[in-house]
């Protein structure tokens, strides 16, 4: 056994799976029967550190914008059982199936949220608030924002590209707080055009500037959004990190390098091969003691 980082496996079907032996785990299956059975998929979460409430669900609102554009970035999930689905991101389709998923709707103060949840857990949709699964939401349990819309990349310096833009982001509109300003917000159904988007065509189409009210290729949003949070990841230490997203983009995501290998080989096990490799990049290799 063997680790390989990637959002699907190109070809392992769910039937064939084992199910950990967790209450937790049981409870979801008996809830949503083949729907969680099925969700053989690998997702990145990342947690930001916000302590006020209030202050995090206005946060949420308005980073919502920028969910599509760092999920294209993720995208390494382009097969599933065998098959060339034609997204680069089929696991965002899999995970559809479950309640409460996608971009969530814009809420107008932490009271508002906490009644939401409240709602579910008195009518028995569900029996606490982690069963909110959402592309963003405030941690039930931790004082973070934590983004979930991102496939798990292949390699470690990607994974942390992408917790360092996330992080940019909350702090560039913290920042924003600061002097009485805010990013824009934008309806739950504009920003899942976007998402559609980012999950079919991952960083090589385009998707809706909505302020502008047209297309934009999408490398170049993320470079607005690298000259957007430019002034606070000095302070975070995180430059070098945010700038490794120029690389990524040259090099292409990991559903790309996964298409790329089976364009030349016609081998799913080769692609498995090739995940396995990148994921081992830059991993130290425990050199054993001779006896």
């Amino acid at each position: 056994m063997v680790i390989g980082a990637a959002g699907t496996h190109p070809f392992s079907r769910w039937q064939d799976q084992l199910i950990t032996d967790h209450p937790r785990y049981e409870e979801i299956i008996r809830e949503m029967q083949d729907a969680a059975r099925s969700n053989l998929i690998f997702g990145l979460h990342v947690h930001v550190g916000i302590d006020d409430r209030e202050i995090g669900i206005r946060l949420m609102n308005q980073a919502r914008y920028f969910l599509p554009h760092i999920f294209a970035l993720s995208t390494n999930s382009p097969f599933w059982e065998g098959r060339n689905t034609g997204f680069k991101s089929f696991r965002t389709k899999v995970f559809d199936k479950f309640p409460r998923t996608g971009i969530p709707d814009e809420f107008s103060s932490a009271a508002e949220y906490d009644a939401y949840i409240q709602l579910l857990v008195k009518t028995n949709c569900m029996d606490n608030a982690k069963k909110v699964w959402w592309d963003i939401r405030l941690h039930p349990f931790f004082n973070t924002i934590e983004f979930r819309i991102c496939d798990i990349p292949m390699r470690i310096e990607e994974t942390i590209t992408l917790a360092a833009i996330m992080q940019g982001i909350i702090a560039k509109l913290y920042l924003l707080m600061q002097f009485n300003l805010s990013f824009r917000t934008y309806s739950r159904a504009l920003i899942n055009e976007n998402k559609w988007r980012a999950a079919r065509y991952g960083i090589d189409d385009k998707l809706i500037d909505f302020g502008k009210e047209k297309e934009v290729e999408t490398k170049l949003l993320i470079e607005e959004i690298t000259e957007f949070i430019d002034d606070v990841v000095g302070d975070l230490g995180s430059r070098k990190e945010v700038d490794h997203v120029f690389s990524m983009m040259k090099r292409g995501t990991g559903a790309d390098r996964q298409l790329a290998v089976f364009e030349k080989t016609g081998d799913l096990k080769k692609v498995v091969d090739y995940i396995i490799s990148e994921t081992n990049i830059d991993i130290p290799v425990k050199k054993e003691k001779k006896k």
